[in-house]
């Protein structure tokens, strides 16, 4: 197999491809309608990185899942999870991450660079109040670029289209994940009570 070592092969091999649109879409800050874009968005994947590597994270909330503060910060609180906390722990130890907003029925896509830190502070937590509980902590982002994604890959993946949508008793549970992975795991009385849990641990 051929491996590309140099940005020149790449360039040679993309020569010509890069549109005017691909750069002028750049800014350092949340125009207008990228912020309606982005307050839009339920759901963000959140990349970020640290000295045992790369991490990348779903995150969803209900409404819109930053609150914009201005045109060059945003919040994410940190609801309940899995405790893993790589994302945070990557954040304050390394900064830098990035953002990729969806919106549900459209195909574009935004995405955020900026760099993050992590608060606990009492007041922004409070503000964050989902029924009657807060967030542990929320990130912080200050925006160094913000841009929409080419439309391409979901229209491609028709990731909106229902005709598409993958049964779920098709799929394996995360039981069954889980029993895959560990020895002697009750993956029937895992996939039984998740539910339950995660009615009562979603704020």
């Amino acid at each position: 197999m051929k491996i590309i070592e140099t940005v020149e092969e790449l360039a040679a091999i993309y020569a010509g491809g890069l549109t005017q649109a691909s750069v002028a879409k750049v800014t350092g800050y949340l125009t207008p309608l990228y912020r309606q874009m982005i307050e839009a968005s339920p759901f963000v994947a959140l990349a970020t990185v640290g000295p045992e590597g790369l991490d990348c994270s779903p995150r969803g909330d209900i409404g819109g899942v930053v609150r914009v503060i201005d045109e060059k910060t945003v919040q994410m609180p940190d609801w309940r999870g899995n405790n893993r906390v790589d994302s945070l722990s990557n954040i304050v130890r390394d900064p830098r991450l990035a953002l990729m907003f969806l919106v549900p029925g459209s195909t574009t896509t935004m995405r955020i660079n900026g760099r993050g830190v992590v608060s606990n502070d009492e007041a922004l937590l409070a503000s964050f109040e989902m029924d009657g509980k807060h967030p542990r902590t929320v990130i912080v982002v200050t925006i160094d670029e913000v841009y929409f994604q080419c439309a391409r890959a979901l229209i491609r993946s028709e990731l909106w289209n229902p005709d598409n949508f993958v049964d779920p008793k098709n799929l394996p549970t995360p039981g069954l994940m889980l029993k895959a992975a560990t020895e002697d795991f009750d993956d029937e009385t895992y996939d039984r009570e998740w539910p339950g849990r995660a009615a009562k641990t979603m704020w």
